[in-house]
């Protein structure tokens, strides 16, 4: 089979800072008293921030969404990077504290977030793709999480990646989704890096300090750029694109990932010493 490749690799290349920002960064989706949301063609992702103060906020139906709700031909996965809050979801009211997280199936009808102080919100972090069926909503507290510990402290990349919704623990269309959180002293992950042909990607630094900063290495294996990124960026990262990052201190970073394939292991690594 041949793959009828577009040109976003090879213009990549040639974009200067600030075009290469407004392609592949987005800034702003945690505003105090407001959901904030973008549309991504690629796998036809929809990323959002919603950031309840003194009211509630219910879930929109952008116009641009064309569906009678928002999750009628959607999933979601939520996870809160913030103060303690509550999702209700069709009448059922869920608590959420840091990290917790939760998945919508498709069909979901009304859905509203809350915090418990206005002055130390909730920050619930929206990621959603087009489903095919519907899933039961599942509830994931953080504090019932295993996670797994990687890489090592000689190479500065000593983390544990928390699995929060994948095929292992419950069927989802596409969405794959967790985050990872690097160890004192450590500041590299996912190195050495991989693309994977059959899901795109999302990454949403948070837990950054504000006079600190990650650069996130993007880009072809042979050509790599690279962005820097604040607390609470997030980074689309395309099949054809790496997605590693170096910060300059500890930090933590959701991934979400959708597409035809959900298996963990399907990757093409790029080994270091290959890198350009």
């Amino acid at each position: 089979m041949n793959i009828h490749e577009t040109s976003y690799p090879r213009l990549a290349n040639t974009l200067p800072t600030e075009a290469l920002r407004a392609e592949f960064l987005v800034s702003g989706l945690f505003k105090a008293g407001e959901a904030n949301f973008r549309y991504w063609e690629t796998d036809r992702t929809i990323l959002g921030g919603i950031t309840p103060t003194a009211s509630a906020i219910a879930l929109p139906n952008p116009a641009e969404v064309r569906s009678a709700f928002f999750l009628e031909r959607r999933e979601a996965g939520i996870i809160n990077l913030g103060g303690a809050g509550t999702v209700t979801v069709d009448g059922t009211t869920y608590a959420f504290g840091n990290l917790d997280a939760l998945y919508l199936g498709r069909g979901v009808k009304e859905v509203s977030f809350a915090s418990e102080s206005a002055d130390q919100p909730a920050l619930f972090y929206f990621l959603s793709y087009p489903a095919h069926t519907a899933y039961p909503t599942r509830h994931l507290p953080f504090k019932d999480a295993q996670g797994n510990k990687l890489g090592a402290r000689e190479t500065a990349n000593e983390r544990t990646i928390f699995k929060l919704i994948h095929p292992g623990a419950f069927p989802t269309c596409q969405l794959v989704m967790g985050f990872t959180r690097l160890e004192t002293g450590n500041v590299w992950n996912t190195m050495p890096p991989h693309t994977h042909l059959r899901r795109s990607e999302v990454y949403v630094y948070f837990d950054v300090p504000e006079a600190h900063a990650v650069m996130h290495f993007m880009g072809e294996p042979q050509a790599t750029r690279h962005l820097v990124v604040r607390n609470l960026d997030a980074v689309l990262s395309p099949p054809w694109s790496i997605h590693s990052g170096c910060g300059t201190q500890a930090y933590a970073f959701v991934w979400g990932m959708g597409g035809e394939n959900q298996d963990f292991p399907d990757m093409d690594p790029a080994p270091v010493n290959q890198l350009r």
